[in-house]
């Protein structure tokens, strides 16, 4: 009777200490995640004010919808140019989000908002060959590549912000390949 007393206390304790320990793992803090994409290939006629993508951009755009389709993305940032909003169009409209628009020039209030608004969520942003890395930066994260070329939209670069502060980039590639010349991802 005793040992039956005994099992049943070690039996409740465990159900506690179980029990506990799940509420804990829900309560921790959860990393950021942002993907940051370049605009898709544009329209190279020279003089265009805001060009258009061409038909190997726009299947790069489908491509990205295909990448991240399934990921639990709360937000999407766009610069205010055609090439860019086109770019995120097809991932935008099968998560159905409406993409924010922000200026590039603001790339550490950019990172501000993402960490402030998202912490623990997934962001994507569409920018440019001239800003990607640079908010990967803004983000606190080092560059994973040492430049994109200006003929290079496949890289899909995945900044991890941790709760801790710490942040981290990896650059992937999606769609076709493009950019005879670009680095390797790391």
């Amino acid at each position: 009777m005793r040992l039956a007393f005994s099992f049943r206390c070690l039996l409740a304790a465990l159900v506690v200490l179980l029990s506990a320990s799940g509420l804990w793992a829900q309560s921790r803090p959860k990393a950021t995640t942002v993907y940051i994409v370049r605009h898709a290939e544009k329209d190279l006629t020279p003089g265009l004010p805001d060009p258009a993508l061409t038909p190997a951009g726009e299947q790069r755009a489908r491509a990205l919808q295909k990448k991240l389709r399934r990921r639990p993305v709360a937000a999407i940032f766009t610069t205010d140019t055609k090439r860019t909003r086109t770019t995120v169009a097809p991932l935008a409209a099968t998560l159905n989000l409406t993409p924010r628009v922000y200026d590039a020039r603001q790339l550490p209030a950019l990172a501000a908002r993402i960490r402030t608004e998202y912490a623990g969520k997934t962001v994507v942003v569409i920018g440019h060959s001239n800003t990607i890395l640079e908010t990967a930066e803004a983000l606190g994260a080092p560059r994973p590549v040492p430049t994109v070329a200006d003929a290079e939209y496949s890289y899909l670069l995945e900044v991890k912000l941790a709760p801790t502060g710490t942040a981290t980039a990896k650059a992937r590639q999606y769609g076709a390949a493009s950019g005879s010349a670009a680095p390797k991802p790391q």
